[in-house]
């Protein structure tokens, strides 16, 4: 009997999905059953497992990390988690940190792909003090350093935080999963370590969509 179109002798083999994009997929798999408007029905403890299995293969994710000297760092989004999270890579350039800042009420989970990152975690401001017109100077909390293939976790319960690129050479690049994506939608807050003054920051545009340059 002949070969037809339809038999699947004819079909061309699908293409396998490298450990990152089935990453990807898990995390958003994770995510489905959850309702993604209240950080409270998110289990932070998922996500990281998922995050720690993976180990960093820079050809799987080399196309989303799109860097850009003039920035302190970029933001790369990969997956939006069927509305429920936003999924990025972050480039960042060597020596750079980011302004002290809240996470508008939604988890982080962070994983180094190339690189180090350093995290210093500040306490809160006294916003009694601060509405007063008073200096509430920020506290630091801890500093870590997290090294290639890392995770660690973030959210508002824990303080306030800054992450830096310690090597004056070298680019650093992480993964971060934001859920649920608050943050893209009505922005954060930025923090005076001197004063505990606040700054609304809006919505921080996207640097790329899947590898698309914006």
């Amino acid at each position: 009997m002949p070969v037809t179109a339809s038999s699947s002798s004819s079909r061309t083999p699908a293409k396998p999905v490298d450990p990152f994009h089935r990453l990807v997929q898990d995390l958003s798999n994770v995510l489905g059953p959850s309702s993604g408007l209240t950080s409270a029905d998110v289990d932070p403890k998922k996500l990281m497992e998922l995050m720690q299995k993976y180990t960093s293969n820079e050809s799987e994710w080399k196309p989303y990390a799109l860097g850009d000297p003039t920035r302190t760092f970029t933001r790369n989004l990969v997956d939006r988690g069927n509305g429920k999270s936003n999924l990025l890579i972050l480039v960042w350039t060597p020596g750079k940190t980011s302004p002290i800042h809240d996470h508008a009420n939604s988890h982080c989970v962070m994983k180094v792909l190339k690189g180090s990152l350093k995290e210093t975690l500040y306490t809160w401001p006294d916003r009694n003090v601060v509405n007063a017109g008073k200096p509430s100077p920020l506290r630091i909390q801890k500093e870590t350093v997290y090294a290639n293939n890392q995770v660690t976790y973030m959210s508002d319960n824990l303080g306030l935080h800054k992450i830096g690129n310690p090597d004056t050479k070298n680019y650093a690049v992480s993964l971060h999963l934001y859920t649920p994506p608050n943050a893209a939608k009505v922005g954060c807050y930025m923090f005076n370590e001197q004063t505990g003054v606040a700054s609304h920051m809006i919505s921080s545009n996207f640097y790329s969509d899947n590898g698309r340059k914006l």
